[in-house]
């Protein structure tokens, strides 16, 4: 067996200049307890296991969503069908915002990749944590990302094609959902689909893999990919810095990635909450002083759902009026003239939302209690799956379902929807679960293996 390099290294001696200018305590490197952490897997901490659950709750309200939008679209918030039966437009006015709402869950997932992706590292904080991290990243991505896309080219390119998505959205007068999807010509153009996910570095909505994904969420993908390198490249110094500087620079960090419109501003929050929970004792804090923290938490959310609720009630015109107060970084150099609605926006309502529910819950016992419950942590680990799959069952056994079932008419529509959610639902669960075995874990072991064979 190959001995490590790392066992037979000698440290060199610091200057003496370094030696005057660094604390004793950072100048003299200091044996780590486990110098060489293994190579199979990553420092958990079980107390973090609620960050789990919630991925479940995501996973629930991810399927809800696109169900919502492809069969209800009037009773979604922010979809163009701002028209429809009443109890349509009850829910969008009401639990939609809520629960189904597009953006606030596309960032919740996002926010929630930074503050898990860097546990490791700041459970052990060590160079090897770091570059296995790094390495492993888009491997543990790629290899499930592929598939849905290569499905969708069979799907849509070689068997059934898009004609029916068409019938069906004239038939229900659905304006929002994605039947105008991007058909890959060839194998070659499914390649470079799969491959220019993890390329672009913005305009993430416009990839073609994403255009050929059913309802177009897999810019997603996209995004976290790009923002764990934000991450990373961060989370470096935490180790070697005082704990208020890194505050401080982390809210000038935040501040400077609104303005230029960058998914930055909530990756490094994310990134910032998770330092606070693993280096400063945050829930003991924030439980010194409830009655401070419970004003502060519900006072953010607050303003967030209160924003959220009158752009859908009162004033949709305002919706995408933020955009305007951000930077065009990748266009004009002024302000963010370019406004396309339907492109995924970075919004303050949302953020303000997030970050109240994560002062909730990083000090709240009962909360972490509630989001481990172990149905929560099962869907959370398979969540992955159930994102890259869920689109696809919808657009193809949902729709020809229907579609079956209306027989050209709207009469029996509803009865239709409620088999289609059943039978989607059951039908994404059994393939998340194979997706989960077949593929997403045996990627993970796969990266693992191949950061340790580099390393021999």
């Amino acid at each position: 067996m190959a001995v490590d390099e790392e066992n037979v290294r000698r440290e060199k001696p610091r200057p003496q200049w370094l030696t005057s200018v660094m604390p004793a305590s950072l100048a003299r490197k200091e044996p780590a307890a486990n110098a060489n952490p293994p190579t199979n897997g990553s420092p958990h901490d079980a107390n973090q296991d609620y960050l789990t659950g919630l991925r479940g709750v995501l996973a629930i309200m991810s399927f809800l969503w696109v169900f919502m939008q492809t069969f209800a679209p009037a009773a979604v918030a922010h979809s163009p069908n701002d028209t429809g039966p009443a109890y349509q437009i009850a829910l969008r006015k009401s639990l939609s915002v809520l629960f189904w709402n597009d953006s606030l869950i596309y960032s919740s997932i996002i926010f929630l990749s930074a503050r898990t992706i860097c546990l490791p590292f700041l459970l052990d904080s060590t160079k090897v944590q770091l570059a296995s991290g790094v390495f492993r990243r888009g491997l543990r991505l790629w290899f499930p990302t592929a598939v849905p896309l290569i499905i969708c080219y069979f799907v849509f390119t070689k068997t059934i094609g898009t004609g029916y998505l068409t019938t069906f959205a004239n038939l229900t007068s659905n304006v929002s959902m994605s039947d105008d999807i991007y058909v890959l010509p060839s194998s070659l153009a499914n390649f470079n689909s799969i491959f220019e996910i993890f390329w672009t570095t913005h305009t993430f909505s416009y990839a073609a893999g994403n255009w050929a994904f059913p309802t177009q969420t897999l810019w997603i993908v996209s995004v976290l990919f790009q923002q764990a390198y934000t991450v990373y490249a961060t989370m470096v110094v935490i180790p070697y810095t005082r704990k208020s500087w890194r505050v401080k620079g982390a809210f000038v960090f935040i501040i400077t990635a609104w303005w230029v419109y960058s998914w930055a501003w909530f990756s490094i929050t994310g990134l910032l909450i998770a330092d606070l929970v693993v280096n400063m004792d945050l829930k003991a804090r924030c439980q010194s002083r409830r009655g401070m923290t419970l004003t502060v938490a519900l006072c953010l959310m607050a303003a967030g759902f209160a924003m959220q609720f009158l752009w859908v009630t009162a004033y949709p015109n305002l919706y995408d009026a933020e955009i305007d107060y951000h930077t065009g970084l990748y266009n004009t150099g002024g302000v963010y003239t370019w406004n396309d609605a339907t492109a995924p926006q970075l919004r303050a309502d949302d953020y303000l939302t997030i970050v109240g529910f994560y002062i909730l819950l990083e000090s709240s016992d009962i909360m972490q209690k509630i989001f481990r419950n172990p149905v929560f942590v099962f869907l959370g680990k398979r969540s992955f799956a159930y994102f890259l799959l869920q689109s696809i069952i919808v657009y193809t056994l949902g729709i020809k379902t229907a579609l079956k079932m209306m027989n050209g008419s709207l009469d029996d529509y509803a009865h239709a929807t409620g088999v289609v959610f059943i039978t989607t639902l059951l039908v994404t669960i059994a393939a998340g679960e194979v997706f989960y075995w077949l593929i997403e874990k045996p990627s993970q072991k796969f990266a693992h293996i191949l950061f340790a064979w580099i390393r021999e």
